[in-house]
């Protein structure tokens, strides 16, 4: 750990000298290996422009550096310049024909422009010529023909690039991602079997069955699984923390907390640890613990939106509604499409008594999420409150279009009836909801308190009971 803080504090003063520098219109002399550090400062925070002010001071000391120039096409090609791109591309090519990464760079824009044909095409070329780096151009290859949805050959190309690399993480998970997808993960078990078979003491083959077995939701299989990469390493940060995800799903929060901190212990703290640690305080009722794992993964990564949401969540655990808000805006702010976060935000909004900006993020929920029965639930809970019962009713027949025999729905349309005095109608919903789920019936006295109204409804419930016993 000290380590890391050393490695940190160097690189923030080597930015600091060179932003300086900069201000001061004066060119300090940088190696190459600071180069490389403080553009991937730039654009780790996405600060494209000024990475690319890096790249090019960068190649005016070091004009050869094919490695440079593959950097700078990555900061055009986020730029979305990708002829620009090419076109540097191409000239480093010309100067250097057999250095692989430039052939893969220039496949990758090609594929960023949906030209995935030519890029497919460029990679085979490479392999024609070269045994190097052959699992990258195979993952590559499939990746293409995943962004045509065309599986069968993704899964075959991302098998060829395990075989070169049994280690190659990103073919590892996009293979299993693409088998899930043409529903063959199941049947796989054994191909990734085989792997043990052949070597029973390696840690990546225990590693990558426990991510099918987790993907099939067999954690306790996907635990085992991990347990065994990591008696056979136990520095394998990405099997510890891949563990901690498992043990969250069986609920076993403690356990988890241990390896998310082992995973921080050997390659040092991320925003995507911290949020875990967060998530798994959160889960065991300890709010402000989860709140401070979820800020320091801000920290790390302001664009980091689950985190964000995260300390949301654990603030609106504890009733802190205009703070919550506050993270919900902020997760939304950066991630617009996802329901979750609106339906939070409605909910914060609802508390605060924001009646009108509730209402307009249920839409947004709804709209993105039509099948989240919890948001027509609660949206249409406004209007009742509220009451207007017929206004509660339209947007709960909206939630029932596609769900017009979910119980949850049909006993809530008798309320809201109920409430409006459209009494045949009430009953009419009460009673197909009594036949697919007699116990959910409990929820109507939360409903009505009236001692009254309670007896009416409960004579009506026990001459059904009585009538189809």
């Amino acid at each position: 750990m000290s380590h890391e803080f050393r490695k940190r504090e160097e690189e923030e003063e080597l930015i600091k000298r060179y932003e300086e520098n900069l201000r001061s219109n004066t060119s300090g002399y940088f190696d190459i290996d600071a180069y490389e550090v403080i553009i991937d400062h730039y654009m780790e925070k996405l600060k494209f422009k000024k990475a690319l002010g890096a790249v090019n001071q960068a190649m005016d000391q070091f004009p050869f550096s094919t490695g440079l120039i593959a950097v700078k096409a990555q900061i055009l090609s986020n730029l979305e310049q990708y002829e620009e791109a090419l076109t540097l591309l191409e000239k480093a090519r010309n100067l250097h024909p057999m250095d692989i990464e430039i052939y893969l760079s220039i496949g990758s824009i090609l594929s960023l422009q949906a030209k995935y044909q030519e890029a497919i095409a460029l990679y085979e070329d490479v392999l024609s010529f070269s045994n190097e780096e052959k699992d990258d151009i195979y993952y590559n290859i499939g990746l293409a023909y995943q962004s045509m949805e065309e599986y069968d050959k993704a899964i075959e190309a991302y098998k060829k690039s395990v075989e070169e690399n049994i280690n190659h993480e990103g073919s590892l998970y996009e293979l299993a991602f693409c088998l899930d997808v043409v529903g063959q993960l199941e049947n796989s078990l054994e191909y990734y079997k085989k792997f043990i078979d052949e070597d029973p003491y390696s840690s990546a083959a225990w590693y990558n069955l426990g991510i099918v077995c987790n993907k099939l939701e067999k954690f306790e299989e996907a635990i085992d699984a991990y347990g065994y990469a990591l008696a056979i390493d136990e520095s394998f940060a990405s099997a510890h923390f891949n563990l901690g995800n498992s043990l969250m799903n069986v609920e076993k929060y403690q356990e988890a907390l241990a390896s998310f901190n082992k995973t921080i212990e050997i390659e040092g703290p991320s925003p995507e640890v911290y949020c875990c640690i967060g998530a798994a305080y959160e889960n065991m009722e300890q709010y402000e613990l989860g709140l401070k794992y979820f800020q320091k993964s801000t920290k790390l990564d302001t664009l980091y939106d689950e985190a964000w949401f995260g300390a949301g969540s654990c603030l609106e655990k504890q009733e802190k509604w205009y703070q919550a808000l506050h993270f919900f805006n902020k997760a939304i702010k950066i991630n617009h499409h996802n329901s979750d976060y609106w339906k939070a935000a409605a909910h914060a909004e609802f508390k605060i008594g924001n009646t009108i900006s509730s209402i307009s993020a249920y839409e947004e929920a709804a709209n993105l999420a039509p099948d989240d029965k919890e948001v027509w639930l609660n949206w249409s809970f406004i209007y009742y409150e509220q009451g207007e019962p017929l206004k509660a009713v339209d947007v709960l027949s909206h939630g029932m279009v596609d769900s017009p025999k979910d119980p949850d729905f049909l006993y809530r349309m008798a309320v809201y009836l109920i409430e409006a005095g459209q009494f045949k109608e009430a009953f009419t919903y009460l009673e197909n909801a009594l036949i697919l789920d007699f116990e959910g019936h409990k929820i109507l006295f939360e409903f009505f308190p009236k001692i009254e109204t309670q007896k009416a409804l409960y004579k009506i419930i026990d001459q059904f009971r009585k009538e189809n016993s």
